[in-house]
């Protein structure tokens, strides 16, 4: 009899894992509340129309389809029906405390702080009275963020923090991204900012590849470029490890994926944020079997499913994503590409918003473009590799 996987979510972070569970030969059991989001055109998925943090919904479906496993990928809110479920079913994940430090902001500093782990100065607010309050008792620039957002949206950074207009600003700009009210204030850290990928089985963490990052910068840190393995030097890669370790013992993984974000500071590495999922952004998906050989994705389907995964490196090579950058406007002529496919390490070019569309700057993950992928020896060569080719390609915005 086939195994049954539930995945919350046919987004197209999703896909992935949706189209490997079909592949392993899985009965495949998707989630999502639009009836025509992509994951389900998958042939051969159970489509079920559930909006992905109904929870009560989503337990009914998955005892009613007897499933022997449920994972997410690359999105926050589905972990606490995840959790759910594998309580009620008995089924491998995070239990239901785990999955709420996983996706508040909030719950998820105080774990860190009350187990040690280095975390920066921060103050939960619920309202703009709280909130003028919190941001005087900071002397360096901070950042707002929603409690319970994803995809740096509604994140927004005060640099200038004399600047009155400019406070309430962000504040504006941040609450409503946040689902039930509340956002977060935090002093801002300077240093080189990094992903840890892992895989937890049966209590012990592996670290699968550390991800140097590239962001927008001020105000709205939109990521814009990853690179593996990091360019790091060993002394503080083994000081990451450990932070990244150690954040997620205090959150309680025990079996699952991890993608932690870490920034490292004058004073050493610091949590940014710890998902108990794994890392959108073609991370997960595309770099880390590109640079290690592992199919992590198929890892977590089987440890959704109460195996042991083989979680060991295959090789060691470099693997980068460059994301194109964009000024608002309508896209009106994309030429080149089939000029930097041919770019050696090239493995992949793709164009998210077409010729027609009308395009935003980029405030967050979903406003960008599109992004080229490579594989090479090194990440450094790799990088190189992405700007090759994206110097191949001409976009027009008007």
């Amino acid at each position: 009899m086939k195994r049954k996987i539930m995945i919350l979510g046919a987004s197209i972070l999703q896909l992935p894992a949706i189209e490997k569970a079909r592949k392993l030969g899985m009965e495949t059991i998707v989630v999502d509340i639009n009836p025509d989001a992509v994951g389900f055109s998958v042939d051969g998925v159970v489509k079920e129309v559930i909006s992905t943090v109904d929870i009560p919904s989503i337990v009914e479906s998955a005892k009613r389809h007897d499933i022997d496993g449920i994972m997410t990928l690359a999105t926050d809110m589905p972990i606490r029906a995840v959790a759910a479920v594998a309580r009620e079913m008995k089924l491998v994940g995070i239990d239901e405390k785990t999955a709420l430090r996983a996706t508040n902001k909030v719950e998820m500093r105080v774990a860190l702080e009350k187990n040690k782990v280095p975390i920066p100065k921060f103050f939960k607010v619920s309202n703009e009275e709280e909130y003028k309050k919190a941001v005087k008792e900071f002397n360096v620039p901070f950042i707002v963020k929603p409690v319970d957002s994803s995809g740096s949206r509604g994140v927004f950074e005060v640099l200038d923090i004399t600047n009155q207009s400019l406070i309430e600003r962000a504040y504006r700009y941040c609450r409503p991204f946040s689902s039930v009210g509340d956002v977060i204030v935090e002093e801002y850290m300077n240093g080189p900012e990094v992903s840890v990928e892992t895989l937890s089985i049966d209590g012990v963490c592996h670290v699968i590849q550390i991800t140097d990052k590239l962001t927008t910068g001020a105000p709205y840190y939109v990521e814009m470029g990853h690179s593996q393995p990091t360019r790091l030097g060993q002394d503080i890669v083994e000081k990451v490890v450990e932070v990244a370790k150690s954040a997620n013992r205090a959150i309680g993984i025990k079996d699952g994926p991890s993608h932690t974000e870490i920034i490292v500071t004058d004073k050493g590495p610091k949590i940014v944020e710890i998902g108990a999922r794994l890392g959108g952004d073609n991370i997960n998906t595309h770099l880390v079997p590109l640079s290690t050989g592992i199919d992590i994705v198929e890892c977590c389907i089987k440890i959704a499913l109460g195996e042991k995964p083989e979680v060991k490196s295959k090789f060691n090579k470099g693997a980068a994503i460059r994301y194109f950058k964009q000024d608002a406007g309508v896209v009106s002529a994309i030429e080149g590409i089939e000029e930097a496919e041919k770019v050696p390490g090239i493995k992949q070019i793709s164009i998210v918003h077409d010729i027609g569309e009308e395009i935003t700057d980029i405030v967050n993950s979903g406003a960008r473009l599109g992004f080229v992928i490579a594989q090479d020896a090194d990440a450094e060569s790799a990088i190189r590799d992405c700007e090759r080719a994206m110097n191949q390609i001409k976009i027009n915005i008007i």
